[in-house]
Order: C-alpha cells, then sequence, then structure tokens
C-alpha cells in the first residue's frame, strides 16, 4: 500500500519538438524524482536514460526515467507515480500509447525556475529493453563522436520540418539502431 505522498509532479504540457542544448539541471530533476520513488518504494530502482543523461547531448530538454519492475512491482510503481502527480501518456496524432503491460507516464517537475517535462517508463525488468536502454545511454556518455552524429540527425530530422514528437522519435529509429549495434 502506498502510504500518502505529496504531489509533486505538474501537468506535462506538449511543447513544440526542437533540439535544445545539454541542461545539468536534468540531473536533479531526475534525482529527485527517483527519491521520491525510493521513499515509498525502496525496493524499487530508477534510472535516468535518454539525452538528459548523457552530458553534452542536446535533445528535446525532456527527462526520461526508467523503472524496470518485476510483476508483483508493475501495480504499486502505477499507483505512485499517479499519487505522485505524473499523467498516463496521451501519444501524437497518429501513435499509440505504450501498452499497460508497459506503462509511460508523463509529467513536469519545476526546478530553479524552469519547468522539465518528464517521461517515466516502467518496464519489466526481465524486458531486453531495460538493457538496451542502459546501453545506448552508456553508449553516448562514452563516445563524442557518437553523441555528436546522434544530435546531428535529430537536428536534420528538425530540418525537414518533422515536428510531431512521434515521427520526430520513429525518424530517429536508424541511428539509435545503428548505436547499439556498434555499427556507427
Amino acid at each position: 500500500m502506498i502510504e500518502t505522498v505529496t504531489r509533486i509532479i505538474g501537468l506535462y504540457m506538449r511543447d513544440e519538438v526542437e533540439c535544445r542544448p545539454y541542461d545539468a539541471r536534468g540531473v536533479e530533476v531526475a534525482r529527485r524524482v527517483g527519491e521520491q520513488v525510493r521513499r515509498s518504494l525502496p525496493g524499487v530502482t530508477v534510472e535516468h536514460i535518454g539525452s538528459t543523461a548523457v552530458p553534452g547531448c542536446a535533445g528535446k530538454g525532456v527527462v526520461d526515467l526508467m523503472i524496470p519492475v518485476t510483476p508483483e512491482q508493475m501495480a504499486p510503481v502505477k499507483a505512485l507515480l499517479e499519487a505522485l502527480g505524473f499523467q498516463p501518456q496521451v501519444p501524437p496524432a497518429g501513435h499509440e500509447p505504450w501498452p499497460e503491460s508497459r506503462p509511460m507516464r508523463v509529467g513536469s517537475l519545476e526546478h530553479e525556475g524552469t519547468r522539465f517535462n518528464l517521461h517515466v517508463h516502467v518496464i519489466p525488468a526481465d524486458s531486453p529493453e531495460v538493457e538496451t536502454q542502459r546501453r545506448f545511454r552508456d553508449r553516448l556518455r562514452a563516445d563524442s563522436a557518437l553523441r555528436e552524429a546522434y544530435v546531428a540527425r535529430k537536428r536534420e530530422i528538425l530540418s525537414q520540418g518533422i515536428t510531431n514528437s512521434g515521427d520526430y522519435s520513429e525518424e530517429k529509429g536508424s541511428i539509435i539502431q545503428s548505436i547499439l549495434e556498434g555499427s556507427r
């Protein structure tokens, strides 16, 4: 059972997709959210993933978190995220939301005068996606050439006029795959 928690998460505000410079404050935002989750569910791990977890990596500025869960943890984690103020994902037009067996929750957190949007991916711990998320983040952290190629591809996508966040994410798929496969 989730004890009473302080609702710290604000509404998710869909921003226009753009490639913003890296903002180190995203690390503190991720830490604050992780701390809130672990305070109520001490056995749960919260990991910072995505561009905001990679120093020097420009991106949308959305703080992505991953919570790998066992089957027994899924319901309590979803309940806690709701109690903290996270909302179910509302995907952009033409895209399906993540299924409830692997949900994504969204919200925002004010930090040092800036609102940071958040995506929390709740992923079954035995899913290969958990290791894939870690490997992608860690490869970008370790190799500045990969990081620069990834940012260049994001800017190229935006220069083509692709601003729907779902389409933007799909367009990044090929470079993400090449980075994961080590072919880049």
